[in-house]
């Protein structure tokens, strides 16, 4: 891991914050001793937290704000009254290069909208898509979008798809990471027309980054058949909630059988070990860390419900992205494919004195433990 690792953290996001965010550092740091840590938040909150963690605040350099970005905020507000809270300066670190990523347990929508006026959109991508890590049993699978964009043109997708890939190979080491578009069924003919047109472009381009695989439906997300899923927005945020509801039924009808008769009581103490690397699997803490990717930085979105284990591990996710150097590979590989000249209408992004027109269009690897689970990616819904 390279030395000059600095991760920043709005320390005010989230439910439980700012403990958890102390509380994972405290985690976090066993594995990537070398990190560093610009915290924004209230100073009167947080050097208690700090003084009772010492390996932390040594690893940490605090900068006050008593401003914070609210859970119940809507982004045109962030946007407008929030250029001195915690989220926006730990974001601003970003992008004046004092910090490799961000990460924050708040307001999503507050988020990127902030994220997309401060580090503005990478050259040759039209919108940013949330990407995060869902488990299968061959390992984990990335899929995007997960709820920043309702609807995409096939534009869109394509570049969800070089964006995903890299992701894929960063944070999952998969080379080639090899990527496929969510559909209706696995036939080419199936589909609507912008599943299709996007399919026929990724076929069409010479030499990519990635394997294209075609089609995969709803029932291979969680086989682990290929190591991107790329979809839009409200197909993959629909997808991820209900897979967080099917795990959530599992665990239901689990305990309910062990609790059923003496027998099964007894069957569960002989079964624990087993259960417990099984609970390991599906606890949403262990993927949590949502990442806004197509940005010029680094944005990692953690659950705003999430705990301590949780918020450790969407700063992992944040570490091996800058460990990797993900934004410059990924930029590279779009210039090398032409995608500014192919797939974008980009034209000038809009300046500091825009953000309030800008808003109103705005809208891991695992750390082992068990416990408590929380959600994963969207608060917004």
């Amino acid at each position: 891991m390279p030395e000059n690792i600095v991760i920043a953290l709005d320390a005010m996001g989230g439910d439980d914050a700012p403990d958890i965010v102390i509380k994972g550092i405290d985690i976090v740091r066993v594995q990537f001793p070398k990190a560093r840590f610009l915290l924004f938040g209230d100073e009167a909150r947080l050097e208690p937290l700090l003084k009772a963690y010492p390996g932390v605040r040594a690893a940490c350099e605090l900068r006050h704000t008593d401003e914070a970005v609210k859970s119940e905020d809507k982004p045109s507000q962030a946007l407008r009254k929030g250029r001195k809270s915690s989220m926006r300066l730990a974001i601003d670190s970003v992008r004046s290069g004092e910090a490799g990523a961000i990460v924050s347990a708040g307001n999503t929508g507050a988020l990127m909208a902030m994220a997309k006026v401060s580090l503005r959109m990478m050259a040759g991508i039209d919108r940013p898509a949330i990407a995060s890590v869902l488990p299968s049993p061959r390992g984990e699978t990335v899929m995007l979008d997960l709820g920043a964009n309702v609807e995409c043109d096939a534009d869109n997708l394509v570049q969800f798809a070089f964006m995903g890939a890299e992701f894929a190979r960063a944070v999952l080491g998969r080379v080639p990471p090899r990527v496929a578009l969510l559909n209706v069924g696995i036939e080419e003919l199936k589909g609507n027309d912008t599943i299709k047109e996007a399919g026929e472009r990724l076929k069409s381009i010479e030499h990519p980054p990635f394997e294209y695989q075609g089609f995969v439906e709803g029932d291979d997300i969680t086989r682990g058949v290929v190591d991107v899923i790329v979809t839009d927005g409200f197909t993959g945020n629909v997808a991820l909630k209900t897979a967080e509801g099917v795990v959530r039924l599992f665990t239901d009808f689990l305990r309910a059988g062990f609790r059923s008769s003496l027998l099964a009581r007894i069957g569960y103490i002989f079964s624990r070990g087993g259960l417990n690397v099984l609970k390991e699997r599906l606890d949403p803490r262990m993927y949590n860390g949502g990442v806004l990717l197509g940005l010029n930085g680094l944005c990692v979105k953690s659950h705003g419900g999430t705990d301590a284990m949780g918020f450790a591990n969407a700063i992992g996710v944040a570490v091996e992205m800058v460990s990797d150097d993900m934004i410059d590979k990924m930029r590279n590989n779009f210039e090398t494919f032409d995608m500014a000249a192919k797939m974008s209408n980009n034209t000038a992004t809009p300046d500091e004195d825009e953000e309030e027109q800008q808003s109103a269009t705005s809208a891991s690897r695992p750390i082992k433990n068990t416990d408590q689970a929380s959600g994963t990616v969207e608060d917004a819904g």
